[in-house]
């Protein structure tokens, strides 16, 4: 009510001056407290007023540094959804691709886990039906694995032979295939089609329908040999894997190891979802544990992350780049945007001082400052946001950032989009401004006044430098390009510009480290 009563005094001045006072930003700010008090009364005089000063007018052109600010945002917001698009992308595919090759949870022989000469495991109806019981399962497969060289007469290779049978879930492999077909497996009389990578057959320059010879040996006896037909080629884009692995026909696998039909590696089984995979091989194991059965002993159960640690433990680590990511931006943003209000309320001083004369209170004129840093940062939100997304999409769609498989598992940069972790990093984004920044932003004006006030002080006062070189000095000390544009603009010489270069490079780094001080007490 207030504030209501405060509006119509102003507006009942204004309407008395107008006829006297000819000063183009006096009637430009009698024009929007007019129309303000002709409007709806429940408006809120702040955000009108920061509204008002938003929209482009012959008069009211946005600043250099209300565009820096929207920029800043934008570049951070598109910057952490690009990070997250791409580490979740990496998490994505390369856990994928694991669930392709070696499935969730594999059960094997407790004296062999992970080694291809382990001892066969002996199949037992007993033991798959405690693996279908378990909460998670979703499908289960035999499988069987020897190591072994491949021969040409060009090439020679190590390889894992693998042996699969007819109810193996192919959907990997098929979405892989890049050349002849899947191999036959399962059926009632044994072929020796192999499945080999690319990567293999480049290496062994072999084709289609080529034949190839496999040696394996066996301690203290004599070299198994055998010949394979290439039925299929696949690229799965994952170096470490696609180098060795090589898929037949189970029955190949144990006629090489001298198994019976009923001995096996394992089982390779598949759960719910990947996340849930350790809880699964925890709960399957402790079965197998306590069961009486013999058929049970001897009985490991290993999760996918638990065989292949370094792979996860290195996806693990994105996270933490992530996390480093997304706290720089913000402190970047933060401070950009606390420069940026600075600057706004240098630029509209006249504003201020006619407000305050014709009666607005300092609480008002604070809120309108908050509510013009509000829609800059929505306005950069929106840019950010749309400038993130679109780059992950074109590199969704067109796959132009190739990487080397060899460093980074991968082929191409992957990126993965979801709605959770969005709207989580956007509602982040906002909180942090509504609930932390204000914190951090207090840091920055720490930041940003402190060296401003000493290399003032000290330049003034201690070795009477002239006011323009002094502007340059002040824009040096808080490295603010922006400041330096506007000092330079006011001077129209180079006297700033020339300051400004003097003590910009110690500044940056003392900046630097003071940030990242800040980052490591507040974390």
């Amino acid at each position: 009510m207030a504030a209501k009563q405060n509006c119509g005094r102003v507006c009942k001045t204004f309407r008395l001056i107008k006829s006297v006072v000819t000063i183009p930003e006096i009637r430009n700010l009698y024009v929007t407290l007019y129309k303000f008090s002709t409007r709806q009364r429940t408006v809120n005089l702040s955000f009108f007023i920061a509204r008002r000063m938003a929209q482009p007018a012959p008069g009211n052109k946005p600043g250099v540094m209300e565009r820096i600010a929207v920029v800043s945002v934008a570049l951070g917001m598109a910057v952490m959804i690009l990070a997250m698009a791409v580490i979740m992308g990496f998490k994505r595919e390369v856990a994928r691709k694991m669930t392709g090759f070696a499935a969730h949870v594999a059960v094997t022989d407790i004296r062999g886990v992970n080694a291809l000469d382990a001892q066969p495991v002996r199949r037992s109806a007993h033991v798959e039906e405690l693996i279908r019981r378990t909460d998670g399962f979703v499908a289960m497969a035999p499988y069987a694995v020897k190591g072994g060289i491949v021969r040409t007469a060009d090439a020679v290779g190590e390889v894992m032979l693998k042996g699969v049978e007819a109810d193996y879930d192919w959907s990997y492999f098929r979405e892989w295939l890049v050349a002849g077909e899947l191999p036959r497996v399962g059926g009632e009389v044994r072929t020796k089609d192999i499945l080999l990578s690319r990567t293999l057959a480049d290496k062994l320059l072999l084709g289609v329908g080529d034949k190839v010879e496999m040696l394996f040996v066996e301690p203290g006896e004599m070299p198994r040999r055998d010949r394979f037909k290439v039925a299929g080629v696949y690229e799965s884009g994952m170096e470490e894997m696609d180098g060795v692995v090589v898929v037949t026909d189970i029955r190949n696998v144990q006629r090489l190891s001298e198994w019976g039909p009923d001995e096996i590696s394992g089982y390779e089984i598949l759960t719910r979802s990947l996340a849930g995979a350790d809880t699964f091989a925890r709960t399957l194991g402790r079965t197998l544990l306590y069961d009486d059965a013999e058929d049970s002993e001897n009985l490991a159960v290993t999760s996918v992350r638990e065989r292949y640690a370094n792979i996860f433990d290195w996806l693990k680590a994105h996270d933490v780049n992530a996390a480093v990511v997304i706290v720089i931006m913000l402190v970047v943003a933060f401070f950009n945007m606390t420069s940026a209000l600075l600057i706004l309320v240098l630029e509209r001083t006249r504003m201020i001082g006619l407000l305050k004369a014709f009666g607005m209170r300092n609480g008002c004129l604070r809120r309108i400052f908050l509510w013009r840093a509000a829609l800059v940062t929505l306005r950069g939100l929106a840019w950010g946001n749309a400038a993130g997304l679109g780059l992950c999409l074109v590199q969704k769609w067109t796959h132009l950032v190739k990487l080397s498989s060899e460093g980074y598992l991968l082929s191409e940069v992957p990126v993965s989009l979801g709605w959770g972790w969005w709207l989580a990093l956007n509602a982040g984004f906002v909180a942090a401004i509504v609930g932390g920044g204000y914190r951090w932003v207090g840091y920055g004006v720490i930041i940003t006044v402190v060296p401003l006030l000493i290399v003032s002080l000290i330049a003034r006062l201690g070795m009477k430098v002239n006011y323009y070189t002094l502007m340059g000095l002040i824009a040096g000390s808080t490295t603010d390009p922006p400041a330096l544009a506007y000092a330079n603009s006011t001077a129209g010489n180079d006297m700033p510009a020339v300051g400004y270069s003097t003590v910009y490079p110690v500044v940056m780094f003392l900046r630097v480290l003071t940030a990242q001080i800040f980052i490591l007490f507040s974390l």
